[in-house]
């Protein structure tokens, strides 16, 4: 009868467990994606988190946990304010609560749990994905410790602190946002424009795990494809020795044993290369031996890949993957959903946009000063998606403890990625964001890592150091001048935008770098786009980042709709001019130089002038004469050599081609804000309106080629400015396509 009553005890606190899960369900939001009904409080993030570090026997501590938002300095609430869905923070739609945590006040967390089944002897771990951004940990009334960092995994050891049967956790969070003096990206308290909703607490998954007094407790893996080798270190609880496999579709390639502590070198016979085009990956088996026994074993992963910068066959830097270049091309991914915020809301959800990303004709992503949960890194090496790795953001200006929070997180953020195949460049800075101490930075990186080159601060506020030069042009696109240190990228460009009804953040004030109405306009302004790149790929550019993945809060300049239901262009038109970007580099010959990088002397003049004006045999000897570019001061991208600050300007130039092509393309390198027609002998070869934000290159027809002679020719422009900025600038490119690298 006792056994009978127990059973009934336990099916009564089961039913009210399953009607305490039915009751949840997110709170109302403005968009919803393709995977926000797939979460319920007894299947959220389900899967192991940590791919380069499996356990097969683990407990998941995501689900519904009580929550409380008090006064900073008050004590530990007896009382809860309601339910919260882990691992979403506490801001999203999918946490169930959608309210803001302010400077002023801390997040609690509360919830109870069974002790795992522990044997004599073994440990009991209690893992954070991530936790946004300084917290603290009570078991059973007992503090266990603090961890500082918003993005990074950790770890405490609970076993002296959990007993058997029922077991209460508390968790105290503190996030200050952009108020405060750490890493924190794109969040802030007041979202608009390029900044999104904040991000509070645990948002990512949490799990206990039980291992054996001998553990492993890291492994670091390197491939060193020149040797066709893996290294690997093996950090484990107590010095001991290790046995690590490696193996190609479930047959064993290479077997060492040694210290742990030490590097091992595993030989990998025909290594099959990773690369996007073929993202091959061999397991990894990892086992302590003790004693002559196993007493703990993880499985792993790699790639067999090297990312380095050296010269193509004509001398230029060039981004080269396996010895081989390739140019890189990919979106700005700022990792951001609707429903999740920081934090998708299912696996699924994360394969979509890595996938997506490839089906969009690129190999490449920027992750913009955010990293994710190892989930999305572990596609990325999957799927074949290159990866550039932001740092998050973080204030400015910079004090001693904003200074030590960024080095700290920094570090984590590499031990944490260093694994992953698929990232293969680190970005410590997003333009001037918090800059401070960039070589020094950049010199650490280098020697900490340096099996990836570091572009130290992508786009605008450049120090001369590490191995990119990286512009931002929008719409652009640009490059900087070639150099003979760094390879040159392009690392923001794009941010064409679209709005599309139904499927935007707010109804009404959405934000574009450049605004387009239908999609057949949106696709055309970015095929456009493409076209331009190739001839600077010619001239040494090596990458380039698109902006962006998908809209953003009330950025509408997404590839994707914000709620990842749209792709707003037409993708068989888009994926395959990004696949033309892939082709060898063209060959490119300057017919008539511009001044972007040396002046150039042209006769001008601001009063209209005789219709003739634009004709070979003008007189233009009462004209002005000056050095490019003309326009003012403070115009993104422009060199200025004569200052023009009047509506209209009128240029002339001569000059001597020595010999027509015979075959390629006449294309026009030209700085214009904001309309201009150009001129080559009396013959109209190319009219644009508006503005551009630094020097783009146009294709012209086959009749502006034959409006060149060999010898004299004269170069006419007229340029027309209404507001803001305003430059004018032009030279003539001829583009050649080539067959091999």
């Amino acid at each position: 009868m006792k056994h009978k009553n127990l059973i009934l005890w336990i099916l009564i606190l089961l039913a009210g467990g399953m009607a305490h899960a039915a009751d949840w369900k997110p709170a109302e939001g403005p968009l919803t994606t393709p995977w926000t009904g797939d979460v319920s409080p007894d299947q959220v993030w389900p899967e192991y988190p940590r791919p380069q570090m499996v356990r097969a026997h683990w407990t998941n501590l995501n689900g519904l946990w009580d929550y409380a938002i008090v006064a900073k300095d008050a004590d530990q609430p007896q009382q809860w304010d309601g339910e919260i869905l882990v691992p979403f923070a506490v801001e999203s739609v999918l946490s169930g609560v959608k309210k803001p945590v302010l400077p002023e006040q801390r997040l609690w967390y509360h919830r109870t749990f069974e002790r795992p089944a522990v044997k004599i002897g073994e440990r009991v771990l209690l893992h954070f994905g991530a936790v946004d951004w300084q917290c603290t940990l009570w078991l059973n009334g007992r503090k266990v410790g603090d961890h500082t960092g918003g993005y990074d995994p950790f770890s405490f050891d609970v076993t002296d602190y959990v007993t058997s049967g029922k077991n209460t956790l508390v968790l105290a969070v503190f996030d200050p946002t952009d108020t405060g003096y750490q890493p924190h990206g794109k969040q802030v308290l007041k979202p608009g424009g390029i900044m999104y909703t904040a991000v509070t607490g645990i948002w990512q998954t949490v799990w206990l795990e039980v291992v054996p007094a001998t553990h492993i407790e890291s492994i670091k893996i390197v491939p060193d494809i020149d040797r066709s080798l893996v290294r690997v270190s093996v950090q484990a609880s107590t010095t001991t020795s290790v046995e690590i496999k490696a193996l190609d579709e479930g047959l064993v390639v290479a077997r060492e044993t040694g210290p742990t502590g030490q590097t091992i070198d595993l030989r990998i016979p025909e290594a099959r290369l990773w690369s996007p085009d073929a993202p091959h990956l061999y397991d990894l088996k990892v086992t302590l031996w003790q004693n002559d026994r196993p007493v703990d074993t993880v499985t792993s992963y790699f790639g067999m890949r090297k990312i380095e910068v050296s010269p193509d066959k004509d001398g230029i830097l060039r981004l080269k993957l396996n010895h081989e270049v390739l140019f890189q091309y990919g979106p700005l991914d700022q990792g951001w959903w609707p429903d999740g915020l920081y934090t998708p809301a299912t696996d699924e959800a994360i394969q979509y946009d890595v996938a997506m990303t490839k089906k969009l004709g690129m190999n490449m992503a920027r992750k913009h000063v955010k990293y994710e949960s190892a989930r999305w890194y572990y596609w990325c090496d999957k799927l074949g998606l290159l990866v550039w790795q932001d740092m998050p953001a973080g204030d400015s200006p910079r004090n001693d403890e904003s200074k030590a929070n960024f080095y700290r997180e920094l570090k984590a953020m590499i031990d944490a990625l260093h694994n992953f195949p698929c990232i293969v460049m680190w970005v410590p800075y997003n333009e001037g964001w918090g800059q401070f101490d960039t070589p020094k930075v950049v010199k650490w990186i280098q020697e900490y890592d340096p099996t990836r080159p570091v572009n130290e601060a992508s786009g605008w506020t450049d120090r001369g150091s590490g191995d990119v030069s990286d512009m931002h042009n929008y719409p652009g696109p640009g490059m900087r001048p070639v150099e003979k240190e760094r390879v040159v990228v392009l690392g923001e460009f794009g941010g064409l935008g679209m709005p599309v009804k139904g499927h935007t953040w707010q109804g009404e004030r959405n934000w574009g770098y450049v605004s387009f109405e239908t999609k057949e306009a949106l696709t055309d302004a970015y095929v456009d786009l493409m076209t331009k790149m190739r001839p600077l790929i010619g001239q040494g550019l090596s990458a380039a980042v698109y902006t962006q993945t998908s809209d953003v809060e009330v950025e509408v300049n997404g590839l994707l709709t914000y709620d990842r239901k749209v792709v707003k262009m037409d993708l068989e038109r888009i994926a395959a001019a990004a696949h033309r970007l892939y082709l060898a580099p063209p060959k490119v010959t300057t017919l008539v130089q511009t001044s972007q990088f040396k002046p150039q002397m042209w006769k001008y003049t601001t009063t209209k002038p005789a219709d003739s004006w634009l004709k070979a045999d003008f007189d233009d000897s009462a004209w002005k004469s000056g050095p490019g570019g003309f326009g003012t001061n403070g115009t993104p991208g422009a060199v200025i050599g004569t200052t023009w600050d009047t509506p209209d300007i009128w240029i002339r130039r001569t000059v001597t081609v020595d010999r027509l092509p015979t075959e390629g393309q006449v294309g026009l390198s030209i700085h214009h804000d904001e309309d201009a027609e150009v001129y080559i002998n009396g013959q109209l070869v190319k009219k644009v309106t508006g503005y551009v934000g630094g020097y783009s290159l146009l294709t012209l027809s086959d009749e502006a080629l034959k409006a060149i002679r060999p010898g004299s020719n004269t170069v006419a422009v007229h340029c027309h400015q209404t507001r803001g900025g305003q430059c004018i600038d032009v030279g003539l490119i001829v583009i050649q396509e080539q067959e091999d690298q």
